[in-house]
């Protein structure tokens, strides 16, 4: 009796005191305005639209007259209303125990509600809101940086108070990355109300934190120029332009898609032609498409080679147009079909020689190979502001067991060593590992400059090179945009600032061994043509920006993505991107050192004899070597 009587006056005190509170006052949350998003001049890519929404007072009866004298004044008022699918909304949120009006129309645009808010506010049954619509100015050119808002699910609801009580959360890009940031915190207002629910008196009110903003490094302009030249080829591609710090100044993956359809609700038309469609415009392929690399590995490749093997870069190899491997009649063959001759560090990478890695990569090893090359950036994510980042693949003897059960073969490793085979990266893997080799620092990207007013820092960490093999690797680079013999000279040769790159034709089909000559890229059907890659930095003496182009299916690099980052360059110099554009009298100087012998030490290792002409047979393919 004493214990019941304790827990009936005293325990249990708390908890009636806490059911009679709430029967006296009324705790009513306050939204927070989401953040904007602008690009590095100010201007908005992501925004809000002025409006209100329309609820309804819980507890009428699905055939009432109340409830049906609602939705006939909502229908008149404005005639494009659904009241069909607005009863059904009502009808599935209503229940004994909501005690809270009921939300049936989300938003209502400022302009359009003006005319109706007196008449409407009059009627006990009706709640009108101040409400946001999210709003993307630039629709398409940006949405796959932006993003885009829509409706929270369930498990949103659970996770964050915020977007219960919101109703929206960020679904993809920006909007999802930083949406904590963005969507604010919650005020709200504790009111003394009577029996009847009617609010007297307010006795508590905090308002909520919002307007937290993002600016980014975008420079918007430029984006729109990029997105129109891959409308102008009728091409399907990735290009992103980044200081050598990490900023992202421009990233298109094309084509896109229109954000706005996502923030009311995408309809089922909508988005069966965004899944139908063949060009994937959905697919964030900045960050989510993975390609081999083919040859703009090269440079990687070499780093790594002497990385793990120092001075092995200081031997010449001989490329008389293949190799084989052991017994086996398999021949590996370099784009040259007659071979490139002797070729030493600089010029095959100028040349985009595949023997010299070929035979490279089988006195270093897989897994030495692919251990430096993810220390370089590659089949690792890059750390961007983006979210669901992937992987990509580098592969070694271990990745091959864990994914097939199967050993690795040494054909395996010489087809690795070409950016081939197994092999895959995302576009901003290329253009980070581009920044590392024109100034020896891997840097996270960043697309967002400030948020809530607090400037992003860089994340460099340095690597070191040989200092003598990467300043090869960089005249190699050189020779691709400036020496007649480069692959990508035609197209980069002759801009206001001296660039450097490498070039990269990425094969999605293998060519049959019976195949004397491969056909030309044009002669091929379409998905079964190369992707065509362009890596690049300028100015070469000091490294400011990075620009990486992905033609998909586009064949070669140098003719096809090529033209593309020379008309970036050219942009970039007409908006005062770069300080000054070299003089004739330097690029002079330049031209005359480029030209010096070079400073490696070259040893010559390969027996240089001549190719013998060879009968092509079809042969069934035999079984390599294991490495």
């Amino acid at each position: 009796m004493i214990v019941r009587l304790y827990h009936v006056s005293i325990k249990s005190n708390y908890y009636y005191e806490e059911l009679a509170k709430e029967n006296i006052e009324r705790k009513e949350y306050i939204k927070p305005v989401r953040g904007e998003i602008t690009d590095v001049h100010g201007n908005l890519l992501a925004m809000n639209q002025i409006g209100f929404s329309i609820s309804v007072r819980p507890h009428l009866k699905s055939d009432s007259e109340n409830l049906k004298a609602v939705g006939e004044i909502l229908s008149e008022t404005f005639p494009d209303l659904n009241t069909t699918v607005l009863y059904k909304v009502y009808k599935k949120q209503s229940s004994p125990y909501n005690h809270k009006f009921i939300k049936v129309v989300d938003f209502i645009p400022y302009a359009d509600m003006m005319g109706a808010y007196a008449k409407l506010s009059l009627n006990p049954d009706i709640k009108i809101e101040a409400e946001t619509k999210r709003y993307y100015p630039y629709g398409r050119y940006v949405a796959h940086l932006i993003g885009y808002t829509g409706r929270s699910n369930q498990k949103e609801n659970k996770a964050d108070e915020v977007v219960d009580v919101v109703g929206k959360v960020g679904k993809s890009g920006l909007e999802r990355y930083y949406n904590k940031v963005l969507q604010g915190e919650l005020g709200y207002v504790i009111n003394k109300v009577t029996a009847t629910n009617r609010a007297i008196q307010v006795l508590e009110k905090v308002p909520p934190k919002d307007n937290k903003n993002l600016v980014l490094n975008i420079d918007i302009d430029l984006q729109q120029m990029i997105y129109e030249e891959f409308a102008k080829m009728k091409e399907t591609g990735v290009a992103i332009v980044m200081s050598v710090t990490g900023e992202i100044i421009a990233a298109v993956s094309y084509p896109a898609y229109d954000p706005n359809l996502f923030v009311g609700g995408i309809s089922t038309k909508d988005w069966r032609a965004l899944q139908e469609d063949l060009a994937h415009p959905f697919t964030n392929k900045i960050t989510h498409g993975t390609y081999p690399p083919g040859s703009t590995i090269k440079m990687g490749m070499a780093l790594a080679f002497d990385k793990a093997h120092p001075g092995i870069l200081e031997s010449t190899e001989y490329c008389k147009g293949y190799i084989t491997i052991g017994n086996s009649k398999h021949k590996f063959r370099c784009w040259k079909h007659y071979g490139h001759g002797t070729v030493a560090l600089r010029q095959a990478i100028r040349e985009s020689c595949d023997v010299y890695f070929y035979n490279k990569s089988l006195k270093v090893g897989i897994d030495a190979m692919a251990k430096n090359l993810r220390s370089f950036g590659l089949g690792i994510k890059t750390g961007v502001d983006l979210p669901r980042e992937y992987n990509g693949v580098i592969p070694d003897k271990a990745w091959k067991m864990r994914r097939f059960k199967q050993p690795w073969y040494k054909g395996e490793t010489v087809i690795s060593a070409i950016g081939q085979g197994y092999d895959s990266v995302t576009p901003l893997q290329v253009a980070r590992y581009t920044a590392l080799v024109a100034t020896g620092k891997l840097v996270t990207p960043r697309v967002a400059k400030e948020v809530d007013g607090n400037i992003t820092k860089p994340v460099i960490k340095p690597i070191r090179f040989n200092p003598v093999s990467i300043t090869e690797i960089r005249k190699g680079m050189y020779d691709v945009c400036n020496s007649r013999k480069g692959t990508a000279y035609k197209a980069m040769h002759n801009l206001p600032v001296v660039a450097a790159g490498k070039t990269g034709t990425s094969q999605v089909t293998s060519i049959p061994q019976s195949a004397v000559k491969r056909l030309k890229e044009s002669e091929l059907a379409y998905f079964h043509r190369s992707h065509a890659w362009i890596t690049t930095y300028a100015p070469f003496r000091d490294p400011q920006y990075v620009v990486t182009v992905l033609v998909e299916h586009g064949g070669h690099g140098g003719s096809t993505s090529g033209p593309m980052a020379a008309k970036i360059y050219k942009w970039l110099y007409a908006h005062n991107y770069f300080k000054k554009k070299p003089t004739s009298e330097e690029r002079s100087k330049l031209e005359e050192e480029m030209k010096a012998p070079s400073s490696v030490p070259v040893h010559t290792t390969a027996t240089h004899e001549k190719p013998k002409k060879v009968k092509h047979k079809k042969q069934a393919p035999k079984e390599m070597d294991l490495f």
